[in-house]
């Protein structure tokens, strides 16, 4: 078997000469920058340049912690490949590279997850190129402001700035993803976790009219969405010494300190980053459920969840399993990955997509399990990842996948896959369209 070699293809735009690899039947446009901030504030859109647009060497990634579990559950970080960037306003584009020039291809905008807190557009996880190559599909990646740079504030400093440099991002795909090759009218968002989160409240934004059409939602912690006013003040007061740090990695080893308390708060200090209600560009919180019924017929929805989420935190803690990895133990564990993921993503989906279809809303319903014997974590939550980005090699240490083969991961990610295409194309899934067994998927609809 013979290695494709990697030459280089050039984007004539009117945003700039934009300089991509070509490798493996894709075109990848790597880290280009679509705003700039300064600390705390707005972004702004950058403008077109006569200089060309070269990938750097290195991602540009949010400062951010590096979180234990993912690494022990999805692979480890190598952070010489990485470049810490408070203004990291950047996206990736990725295209087959076999096309014709008046060709249009539906677009689907990819927003990472990560409780809102870290992670970014370009992983190796989540490349997409498997997916742009069989199903004939452009795929955008985003990075954005995360943490204590873009997930945190109140009166005297804007909240919900990685939401604001999101839809940035948008403008810019809507502005020039023509010039690439895609359908500036055929724009689908895909966000997992804290990145479906993000895409639910784009729903309910301001200014972001005619910047897509419809939106796949994937394991969003919509539960843990409500009354979070008070634990965001709480903890942006104890931050506050931290916003004129400028070094960035001491701002990361000491906000941990002020994390607020889940004994105090509940769960939804499990994620203490979050979108801010009442803040630009999102309504209060208590206009929230109306304004997705108003806007039910502008996007046509996919929604839904792992059926185990919760595993993923629960059935892999050393300290839980210790006492509870056996015999009664284990069945009271089982219990609490059921109620919990219920609390935090089942019944918010279900409530979601029920409300939609009741608003006029074109809506779909799904939930992935587990076929494998040999998994005893079930479908947690990021299953979903290598299902829909592939990449083996990737996904080669991940304890996650320690005991499924891939041939499995392989065969149904390549239907799921293909479904997600065709929702992403037309809006639909046809009822004979093959489905992987993992899959049970609905349509909602109230006549």
């Amino acid at each position: 078997m013979t290695v494709e070699q990697t030459t280089t293809h050039i984007f004539q735009t009117s945003f700039g000469k934009v300089i991509a690899l070509k490798n493996n039947g894709v075109i990848r446009a790597r880290s280009i920058r679509y705003a700039r901030s300064e600390r705390f504030q707005k972004p702004v859109a950058e403008q077109p340049s006569p200089s060309e647009i070269i990938f750097p060497d290195k991602t540009p990634v949010c400062p951010q912690t590096i979180s234990p579990l993912v690494e022990k559950m999805i692979g480890p970080t190598h952070l010489e490949s990485f470049d810490p960037d408070e203004s990291t306003q950047y996206l990736s584009v990725f295209r087959p590279d076999t096309f014709t020039d008046h060709e249009k291809l539906p677009v689907i905008v990819w927003i990472h997850g990560g409780s809102h807190e870290i992670g970014c557009g370009d992983l190796p996880t989540s490349d997409p190129g498997e997916w742009v190559r069989e199903q004939q599909i452009i795929v955008v990646t985003v990075s954005y402001r995360l943490g204590l740079f873009g997930f945190l504030g109140g009166d005297e400093r804007p909240p919900n700035l990685g939401l604001l440099d999101i839809i940035e991002a948008l403008k810019w795909i809507k502005a020039y993803i023509a010039e690439f090759g895609g359908d500036s009218e055929n724009i689908t968002l895909l966000g997992q976790s804290s990145g479906g989160d993000a895409i639910a409240h784009l729903m309910i934004s301001e200014g972001v009219e005619g910047l897509f059409q419809r939106v796949i939602i994937q394991s969003a912690p919509l539960g843990l969405r409500h009354k979070r006013q008070k634990m965001s003040a709480e903890f942006l007061k104890k931050t506050e010494g931290l916003k004129d740090e400028t070094d960035v990695f001491k701002m990361m080893d000491e906000y941990k300190k002020y994390i607020p308390s889940v004994i105090k708060y509940g769960l939804k200090a499990a994620m203490p980053f979050g979108i801010q209600y009442g803040f630009p560009p999102v309504c209060k919180e208590e206009e929230s459920v109306e304004k997705w019924k108003v806007n039910a017929q502008k996007y046509d929805v996919l929604i839904g969840l792992n059926n185990d989420e919760t595993a993923f935190y629960l059935k892999t803690s050393d300290a839980l399993n210790k006492y509870l990895g056996k015999g009664l133990g284990l069945k009271i564990m089982d219990k609490t990955v059921q109620k919990t993921t219920e609390l935090i993503y089942g019944t918010p989906a279900k409530i979601f997509a029920e409300n939609y279809a009741k608003a006029g809303g074109n809506v779909y319903l799904f939930r992935i399990h587990s076929r494998s014997e040999d998994s005893p974590i079930g479908a947690p939550h990021c299953i979903d990842l290598p299902l829909i980005f592939g990449n083996e090699a990737a996904w080669k240490s991940s304890e996650m996948l320690k005991n499924i083969p891939w041939k499995y991961i392989n065969e149904d990610g390549r239907k799921l896959r293909a479904l997600w295409a065709e929702f992403a194309g037309s809006g639909d899934i046809a009822e004979d369209s093959e489905r992987p067994e993992i899959l049970k998927i609905q349509k909602i609809s109230f006549k």
